[in-house]
């Protein structure tokens, strides 16, 4: 009796939260140094470590359940989306760790220790449970697939996938086929081409 009395109150407690705590996104009408953008969401599990360091631009979309840290410096062109359970970071210790082991903590400027900024171009995805390394970038229009490992400099319009990541294909020629069905998006397409 006393157990499903608790039951009952704890379902009761968690319907009454839950519109509190229940992911949501989170419209921005200022970016991280104060400047005004227009069409921006972050969602409000997201999680950003240096926020001062981390520019955003017009129409981004940040989903839920991410981990930016942007002390090195992230900055996001126009449009890019970047979807849920994504880590985006500007240091890393994976190799210093190993070096160092239990001395770790006695040293400061450690040998192999990976600090660098991160740019993703204008109209980029990224994907689900991907994980963007330091010293990279991505130029604009690209696809980063769900589940990559990204280290490195890739062109514009890549599609790039896998642990680690590669260039497997152009998104121009994904685009080709909706443009040559539905030409009135050209001009659409065309209007953000030349951004950098």
């Amino acid at each position: 009796m006393i157990k499903r009395a608790i039951e009952s109150l704890n379902y009761r407690i968690s319907r009454f939260i839950y519109p509190i705590t229940q992911p949501k996104m989170l419209g921005r009408k200022r970016n991280f140094q104060g400047e005004k953008i227009k069409n921006t969401s972050i969602g409000n599990t997201t999680f950003i470590d240096y926020p001062e360091k981390f520019i955003i631009s017009d129409y981004t979309y940040i989903g839920h359940h991410n981990f930016i840290e942007a002390s090195q410096g992230i900055a996001l062109g126009e449009g890019c989306q970047i979807t849920d359970f994504v880590s985006i970071t500007t240091h890393s210790s994976h190799i210093s760790i190993r070096l160092y082991g239990r001395n770790f903590n006695r040293f400061q400027n450690h040998i192999g220790y990976i600090k660098a900024a991160i740019s993703i171009g204008s109209y980029s995805f990224i994907g689900p449970h991907s994980v963007i390394m330091p010293e990279t970038k991505i130029g604009k229009g690209s696809i980063v697939s769900a589940y990559s490992y990204v280290k490195g400099e890739f062109p514009d319009f890549s599609i790039i996938s896998g642990n680690p990541a590669r260039v497997i294909g152009d998104t121009r020629d994904l685009d080709k086929k909706y443009l040559d069905e539905n030409p009135e998006l050209i001009d659409f397409y065309q209007e953000w081409i030349n951004l950098s």
